[in-house]
C-alpha cells in the first residue's frame, strides 16, 4: 500500500523543504488558521511590543484653542486629568472631536496613538505597525463583503 503522499502526489516538507521555504510555509498555516494577527503583534514594530506613539507630524497639526467663557460653563472635563477644561485651558483637539488639556494630551500621545475616550487609531511614525494597520482595515473590509455575500445567499 502506497503513503498518504505517494497517493496524492505531494511531498513530505520534513525531506523537501528547504531553509528558505520554512517561514512562508508557517506563515501560510498562522494566516489559515486564524494566528497571523497575533504573531503579526508580538513580532512586528520597533520594538514588537507596542503601544506605539502618535506620528510626529499628527500631533503637531492637531488644532490648538484658548476655552472662552461660554465654552467653560458647559462644564466639559479632560479625560486624562479629570479636571475641568475652564477659561482661557489651552486645549488640543483631537480628530475624533475630543479635546484635553494641551499638557495632559501631548504626554499621552507621545506614547500611545489612540484617543483615551474613544481609542480612533492616529498615524504612528513605525512602518510596520503602519502596515498592520492596512492589514487589519482590509481584513476588516473583506470580512464585511463575504458577510454581505453569505447573507445576500442565504437571506
Amino acid at each position: 500500500m502506497a503513503s498518504y503522499f505517494d497517493d496524492h502526489g505531494v511531498n513530505e516538507l520534513s525531506e523537501n523543504l528547504t531553509s528558505d521555504e520554512l517561514p512562508l510555509v508557517m506563515a501560510r498555516i498562522l494566516l489559515r488558521f486564524g494566528f497571523a494577527d497575533d504573531i503579526w503583534l508580538t513580532t512586528m514594530g520597533s520594538d514588537g511590543l507596542g503601544p506605539y506613539p502618535t506620528a510626529k507630524k499628527v500631533i503637531e497639526e492637531l488644532p490648538t484653542q484658548i476655552i472662552t467663557k461660554e465654552e467653560a460653563e458647559k462644564k466639559n472635563t479632560c479625560s486624562v486629568c479629570l479636571g475641568h477644561l475652564e477659561e482661557d485651558n489651552e486645549v488640543k483637539t483631537l480628530l475624533c472631536k475630543h479635546q484635553f488639556h494641551t499638557k495632559c494630551i501631548l504626554p499621552w500621545l507621545e506614547k500611545v496613538n489612540t484617543c483615551p475616550v474613544c481609542r480612533e487609531e492616529f498615524a504612528t511614525d513605525d512602518p510596520a505597525y503602519e502596515e498592520f494597520r492596512k492589514y487589519k482595515a482590509r481584513k476588516k473590509q473583506r470580512d464585511f463583503e463575504l458577510d454581505n455575500l453569505h447573507n445576500s445567499m442565504f437571506g
